[in-house]
Order: C-alpha cells, then structure tokens, then sequence
C-alpha cells in the first residue's frame, strides 16, 4: 500500500477521534461553560447530522475540484473548526464548530474513499478501503482514551489542539500522494444528475441498506457498553476504556482482515462472520453476567462488526463505481446513517425492560434484519465481477 494512503488514514484517525472524543469531556466542558450535562448532547447531535448531510453535499460541491485541492480543503476547515473550539468561551459557538467540522469531516472522507482507490491497482479497493478505516478503529483502542487523559490532565481544550495538530502531516500526506490538477475550465466535470441517478440502481439501495443496518448495530452497542460492564457486568468505571480498548483493538483486527477478502470473497464474508455477528449480539446479552466472558466477546464482536461492516461499505464503493465524484459519498452516508440510527434504536431499547441489555439484544435484531434482507438479494455480494476503479484524479 502506498504511504499516501497511510498519512490519509491519519486524518481519519484524528476525524475519529474527534467524533468520539466527546464521551471522556462531557463534565469538563459542561463545568466550564456553564451549561447543563444533558445539554452537551448538542455536540454529538449537531457532528452525527453534520456528517450524514454533509457527505452527498460536500460531495457534490468538490466534484469540479481537482481531488488534492478538495482535501486540502477539507482539512483545513476541519483544522481550524478545532483551533475555534479551542478558544471559544461560548457554547453555541463550540457547537456550531461542530458542525463544521462533521460538514469537513463528512466531505473528506467522501472524497478520500474514492480517492483512496485510485493509488492502488484494480481490484484492490477493499485492502485500500481497509486501510484508510483502520484510522478510526484506532481512533476507538487509542485516539479516544488519550484524548480523555489529555483532557483529565490538562484540560479539555487541549484535546481540540491535539487533533488539529494530528492534520498536519496528513496533509503532507495529500501532498505528496496527489498530484497539483488544474481544472480545465473547457473540460465538463462529472455529471452530477447521472451519478444522483444511480441512487434508483436496487443493487445500490439494497448494499448501501445494508451497511447502515450492520453499522447501526455496531455504533448502537458501542455506545452504550459502559451501563452494560459497570451494571450487569457489575466492573467498575475504570474497567470501561478498557473494554472500549478491546472492542477497538477487535475492530482493527476485523477491518485488517477482511481487506484482504472483500474485494474478492464478500459473501463469504458475509456469510460466515454475519451469522456469527447476530449471534454474537445475543451471546453479549446473555453472558454479561459473567465478566470474562463477556471481555471476550467485545473484542469478537468489534472485529466481526468491522469485516462485516467495512466489506459492505467496499460493496457500496463498487456498487457505485459510476459515480466517480458522488460514489464516496454514498459509503459515508450509508456508514454514518448508521451511526445515527444505532444509538437512538439503542437507546429505546435501554430504556425499555430489557434494561443494560437492550442495546445488545436490538443490535443482535439490526444485524438480524441485515442477513434476511442479504439473503433475498445475494447477486449485490458477489465479488467476481469488478467495475474499473474510477478515474478521481
């Protein structure tokens, strides 16, 4: 893999981070601007919804742009979205920097999963794909916890510069992988009403289904495994970033393995680690009483969740192979629809009689629906036939 593609994983890492960071600086920044705990659910609404309308919209904005320029651009936004939190004293202003940097965040990653693909040979998409998400698996097993002990050490705004820190050699990365393109104003850009048009294609619905439905399950269980290990598990609060850890470090483990297979064999991925997934959902419910058993299964399910999540989201890309300026966009919006819709579907079920178990047990439901909806349309799964990688560049 060129190193490009790892200096662009960087700034998906530090993007990781700073959509999850928020988990460990609640306190502090709710403490310090003087606003309410339940209030600072603001920032993590206002990053979700920046990211799922922010990817087709970003996307299409960028799709005259040559792609260096396009991520630059992003980068920088997002840099300085960060040095604006940083500094601000107040709150309506944070979440506001929110926002934009979801709007970046979302517009980079749409660029870079189609980019990503153009620096490596055909038929490769799935290693280069699992590479660039690597970055926010390792956000989860070590941007996340050191974020939250820079901000127990020093404060929370230290956090905000770290991350905008981590973007400068990305940069470099975007330079150097990336040749400088001048748009020729002669030249008409991708056609923006055909590549919307794929979107009625029933292979590309049913795909990009199906990975929202899988990653809804992932990010709904994540969320809510801290009640589960210090309630039914019955820890206490020190042993939670240490399953958060686990569940990372399963993620990374999963995404590095099913790169080497999605491009070629994504049913059989499918079809083994998808069971697996649903069942594994149910075995964390049911197990959760028993600690060891389940610090085993977290990190099982975070590296089933990722192969199964990350060969769907290389579907998606392959899917839309069409749609060389919009195609990326429909993965970021298929991953982060998910990423929405499980924490509130978990949610409900904590609420619910189910208790600390519940986001387990609807994750399990998620993944459940996701198999019987991949088994009515199995011809999306089959990795023989490869679309050339678009021309991004």
């Amino acid at each position: 893999m060129p190193p490009a593609l790892y200096l662009l994983a960087l700034a998906v890492f530090a993007m990781g981070t700073s959509e999850f960071m928020l988990a460990g600086l609640v306190p502090d920044i709710a403490a310090e601007l003087g606003v309410e705990i339940a209030s600072t659910g603001l920032l993590t609404s206002a990053f979700a919804i920046g990211m799922v309308v922010g990817a087709p919209v970003m996307a299409a904005l960028a799709r005259n742009r040559p792609v260096r320029a396009s991520l630059l651009g992003f980068l920088a936004v997002f840099l300085a979205a960060h040095i604006a939190g940083a500094v601000t004293g107040s709150f309506a202003v944070l979440v506001a920097t929110r926002v934009v940097a979801a709007l970046a965040n979302a517009g980079f990653l749409a660029v870079a999963l189609s980019a990503a693909t153009s620096l490596v040979p055909a038929g490769q998409r799935g290693r280069a794909l699992a590479v660039l998400l690597s970055g926010t698996t390792i956000a989860t097993i070590a941007g996340v916890p050191g974020g939250a002990l820079l901000g127990a050490v020093f404060g929370w705004r230290v956090t905000f510069w770290a991350v905008a820190l981590v973007c400068l050699p990305a940069a470099v990365g975007v330079l150097a992988g990336f040749p400088a393109r001048r748009h020729d104003p002669g030249t008409p850009g991708p056609d923006l009403a055909a590549e919307l048009a794929l979107l009625a294609r029933p292979r590309l619905i049913a795909v990009m289904l199906l990975a929202a439905l899988v990653n809804a399950a992932t990010f709904g269980a994540f969320t809510f495994l801290a009640p589960l290990v210090t309630g039914r598990a019955g820890l206490g609060e020190l042993w939670v970033p240490v399953v958060l850890v686990l569940f990372g470090a399963g993620s990374f483990a999963g995404v590095t393995v099913a790169g080497r297979l999605s491009d070629t064999r994504p049913g059989g991925v499918v079809a083994v680690a998808g069971p697996l997934l649903c069942a594994g959902w149910f075995a964390t419910a049911a197990a959760a009483g028993r600690p060891v058993i389940l610090l085993v299964l977290v990190f099982v399910q975070g590296a089933l969740s990722f192969a199964v999540g990350s060969t769907l989201i290389t579907r998606v890309l392959y899917e839309s192979a069409g749609a060389p300026a919009m195609g990326g966009s429909y993965a970021t919006a298929a991953l982060n629809i998910g990423a929405v819709v499980g924490p509130v579907v978990a949610g409900v079920a904590l609420g619910s009689g189910l208790g600390s178990l519940g986001p387990a047990v609807s994750s399990g439901v998620l993944v459940a629906a996701a198999l019987l909806l991949a088994a009515g349309c199995r011809s999306v799964l089959v990795g023989g036939s490869r679309p050339p990688v678009p021309a991004v560049l």
